[in-house]
């Protein structure tokens, strides 16, 4: 359907430059001064139309009283033309007699005789009163707005009357009344986001799951030197939170991204989201409403933790809002959607992990920087943010492919702001920790890597040890390849924040 809305006409845009005289003068006026213009014309049109009719009226009124005159007086009229020697004799003559003007003296002269009949008279006396009920109307048309837009609203229905047809198109009050959403089915979908900020969003059912250790298929296409960095899974119908690394927070409905195929790039978010220079996607949060006991819960990469009421990131501002204040050279690294009711994990590239209440962090204002969530060791910074679950699973993943779940228990629970814990021991081998997810076991991964392979896997079928070991191939990597993202599905897909509050 956005298809169709792009390419064809199924829904079209333009511009209409309203360009009138107004008192002689060109002027570009708005839809509310045109009209207001109009009416003031056709006010004009029939002011002066009314005059005229007015006018006509009273130069006929003033020809029948001169008649009326006559008739009154028939036998002294008739005597004093016939004595008259010519026209103008009788005319000057009927003028000083009865009072006439030239106008009413000239109009008897042309009178024919059959007008002197007595049912000529009726009629004459009856074309009078009914010019003078005229005469009263014209007045109080000229006297009265409200009776002139009267005589506008009843031409105006008359020529509506007489030309008017069905309409063929609908008027709204705004685009709102037609909700395009309600056209779209409300169906889970794959979203994944690269490096370079390029996006797409594909059917969940393009991937197939796969044992642990299988070499994935081609989930994009991408460009040279580009990664991909973000899959999930959402709605059409949700909102999608878009974090960056500046701290910034912009949003977008699901099927507003381009639908494309698995091997497609799709397309630059630049082009969707007014990103500035240097800034990029850190984290994507699907929801559905910003209402309820729901919070975003955020953390950087100098281990600043920071909770925040969905409710004061309600905005629609396409060029973007703060999410947090950021201390300098800091980035965001990851955003959660929680109930204010779980623990917290943060997780380094080296391999630690600290564990504490989410009563620890205390709600605070959007713009507001946060409080401390780990004391890291120098050169480290925190790749991972993730909230407890029941029932659950840590679940670590490296650039290198390896991978392992953990006990929950295993990770003790702490003040914010320690040391934290071994999660995954570090080695050459195994590379850097890339993400910490907590997973069930009737759940599956997404695990991409930076050149587009996508592989889905079971989470039973992943090794469960303990903190301090390395983790097994969950994929094989070519030399070239690593893994950089990967996105839990629920048995009915993640879609938005009920799968997060476990």
């Amino acid at each position: 359907l956005n298809q169709l809305y792009k390419y064809t006409q199924l829904q079209d845009r333009f511009g209409i430059i309203f360009l009138a005289l107004v008192e002689g003068q060109p002027k570009i006026l708005g839809l509310h001064n045109i009209l207001h213009h109009y009416l003031e014309h056709q006010k004009e049109i029939v002011t002066r139309g009314t005059q005229y009719d007015l006018n006509k009226a009273k130069a006929r009124e003033h020809i029948l009283e001169g008649l009326k005159i006559a008739l009154d007086n028939l036998d002294e009229v008739i005597k004093t033309i016939r004595g008259s020697k010519d026209a103008p004799t009788a005319k000057g003559a009927l003028m000083d007699k009865f009072g006439l003007t030239e106008k009413q003296a000239q109009a008897i002269l042309d009178m024919r005789l059959q007008r002197l009949t007595g049912l000529e008279r009726e009629k004459l006396e009856q074309e009078y009163r009914e010019l003078l009920e005229k005469i009263k109307y014209f007045e109080s048309i000229l006297a009265d707005e409200n009776l002139l837009m009267g005589v506008i609203r009843k031409d105006l229905l008359e020529i509506k009357e007489k030309y008017g047809d069905s309409r063929r198109t609908k008027i709204t009050f705004s685009e709102d009344d037609i909700d395009i959403e309600d056209l779209i089915p409300d169906e889970e979908v794959v979203v994944t986001i690269t490096h370079r900020g390029y996006i797409k969003r594909m059917p969940i059912d393009t991937y197939k799951s796969q044992r642990r250790g299988g070499k994935g298929v081609i989930g994009l296409t991408t460009v040279e030197d580009d990664t991909v960095e973000h899959l999930f899974i959402a709605s059409t119908h949700h909102y999608l939170l878009f974090f960056t690394n500046r701290g910034q927070y912009y949003r977008l409905k699901v099927y507003e991204i381009p639908e494309a195929g698995r091997q497609a790039r799709g397309q630059a978010i630049i082009n969707m989201l007014h990103l500035e220079k240097d800034e990029w996607i850190t984290a994507v949060i699907p929801v559905r409403n910003f209402t309820g006991n729901k919070f975003l819960l955020m953390a950087t990469k100098y281990g600043i933790v920071k909770k925040t009421h969905i409710g004061e990131y309600d905005s629609s501002r396409r060029d973007g809002i703060i999410a947090i204040n950021l201390d300098e050279d800091d980035d965001l690294i990851g955003v959660r959607l929680t109930d204010g009711s779980r623990d917290i994990i943060l997780a380094t590239k080296r391999g630690k992990g600290i564990r504490f209440d989410e009563k620890d962090v205390r709600s605070i204002g959007r713009v507001s920087r946060g409080v401390k969530g780990i004391d890291l060791d120098r050169k480290d910074t925190v790749v991972g943010l993730e909230l407890t679950r029941k029932n659950a699973f840590i679940l670590v993943v490296t650039d290198a492919g390896y991978g392992k779940r953990t006990a929950v228990e295993e990770y003790r629970s702490q003040r914010r702001g320690g040391k934290g814990v071994i999660t995954l021991r570090h080695t050459d081998k195994n590379g850097r920790l890339v993400t910490i997810q907590t997973v069930k076991e009737d759940e599956e991964l997404m695990i991409i890597t930076g050149n587009g392979i996508i592989i889905r896997q079971e989470v039973e079928g992943i090794p469960i040890q303990g903190r301090s070991t390395q983790g097994v191939k969950l994929i094989r990597l070519d030399e070239d390849d690593e893994v950089v993202s990967v996105a839990r599905l629920t048995p009915k897909t993640v879609q938005e924040e009920e799968h997060d509050l476990g």
